[in-house]
């Protein structure tokens, strides 16, 4: 069972060590799409465009995650031009009933394939795909699918990874940090992973996190950043939607990394580079496949190997000796001749989780509870 981004308590399973884990959104859901009754789709006319609508949890101004989810809208308009039309809703909740609503109005309005792009979505968009079976619906980062219900997710714990790899070998301090949004195993497994590759070229780093139980909140993600750059870490990343932790760090003189997105214009000396996700690589294969009738049910988890998540927007002043080390680790990850999570790997409690040589398969990713060997503290519970 997967737990992963977007997750929301009302959203939250039984299962006793997974059911603490919550969040929210700071963003108030602007008005509402109107209720109207189930009802089956107009029917498209020959020669009309594929109307294709996206549901963002966020702003599509947040330079995170929903700016990259619109941006690869907009590749979709580019690539399709006429046989297209594409709209978005931004700051939906992740409330059921709101979803529903949303999603429910765009079938109506003859959208014939919605893309919901955050967790707790997911029970709205099975409700909602029942009553327009001729609907496609696509939900990230999500477990459940239908016969017009898929699911797809990108592989973030890769691009951490290589931004790891990176501020092992530019930290002064040997100390980390980490703003993170809530500790679902999505983002224990990207902190755990950016430590990992830290940690395979300096060994002597640590890791600290601060946590803002938010997606997307800049005064506490500022806040969190001047907290770890208060205790001495000299180089950020974040698992958080705004610029915040990236301007923080040009303003005090620290290095960072973007997140979701390039951020290098809200830090020029600061910003490293950044773990940007491409969604274009599945948007345009999902919307030419409902363009000429191959599209199918399926559950994808795309990373380096697709395109779909990098270490892009470099910084000047990365030395030639940083861009072959994320340069070899990057190629390891594609041929698999070198798995990011490969044994042995303790937790941070010296308790061994994968013994040696074994290499995680995608359930065990999915299931990360634990910090890594190197990360301090404990998960909040």
């Amino acid at each position: 069972m997967k737990f992963t981004r977007r997750h929301t308590l009302a959203a939250a399973l039984s299962v006793a060590v997974l059911s603490l884990f919550g969040c929210g959104k700071k963003e108030e859901a602007k008005p509402a799409a109107s209720v109207t009754a189930a009802a089956p789709a107009p029917a498209e006319k020959k020669g009309e465009p594929l109307k294709v609508a996206f549901v963002y949890v966020g702003p599509v101004g947040d330079a995170g995650w929903t700016f990259a989810h619109d941006a690869a809208r907009k590749s979709v308009e580019a690539k399709y031009g006429s046989k297209v039309q594409t709209s978005f809703v931004e700051n939906i909740p992740e409330s059921a009933a709101d979803a529903e609503r949303v999603m429910r109005d765009l079938a109506t309005q003859g959208n014939k394939l919605i893309f919901g792009t955050t967790f707790g979505y997911m029970e709205a968009m099975l409700k909602v795909a029942k009553d327009f079976p001729d609907v496609k619906f696509e939900h990230a980062t999500g477990y459940k699918t239908a016969p017009n219900l898929a699911q797809y997710d990108v592989r973030t714990y890769e691009g951490a990874y290589l931004a790891g790899v990176a501020a092992g070998k530019l930290t002064k301090s040997n100390k980390l940090g980490v703003v993170g949004s809530v500790p679902i195993p999505e983002v224990l497994r990207n902190i755990n992973s950016f430590t990992l590759g830290a940690r395979s070229v300096n060994p002597k780093i640590t890791t600290k996190v601060v946590w803002v139980n938010k997606w997307f909140d800049p005064g506490k993600e500022r806040e969190a950043a001047i907290t770890l750059i208060g205790q001495g870490v000299d180089v950020l990343m974040q698992n958080t939607d705004s610029a915040a932790v990236v301007q923080t760090a040009e303003e005090k003189g620290v290095a960072a990394f973007g997140w979701d997105s390039d951020m290098s214009k809200f830090g020029e000396k600061a910003h490293m580079a950044a773990s940007v996700i491409d969604w274009s690589v599945y948007y345009n294969k999902r919307v030419g496949e409902v363009l000429d009738g191959t599209w199918k049910s399926d559950t994808t988890w795309w990373g380096l190997k697709e395109g779909m998540i990098d270490l892009k927007a470099f910084n000047a002043s990365l030395s030639e000796d940083i861009k072959k080390a994320i340069a070899d680790k990057r190629q390891g990850v594609i041929d698999g001749t070198a798995p990011i999570w490969k044994g042995p790997i303790k937790d941070n409690t010296g308790k061994e989780v994968l013994p040696k040589d074994k290499v995680a398969d995608d359930k065990f990713l999915h299931d990360i509870i634990f910090y890594v060997e190197g990360v301090e503290g404990k998960v909040p519970g």
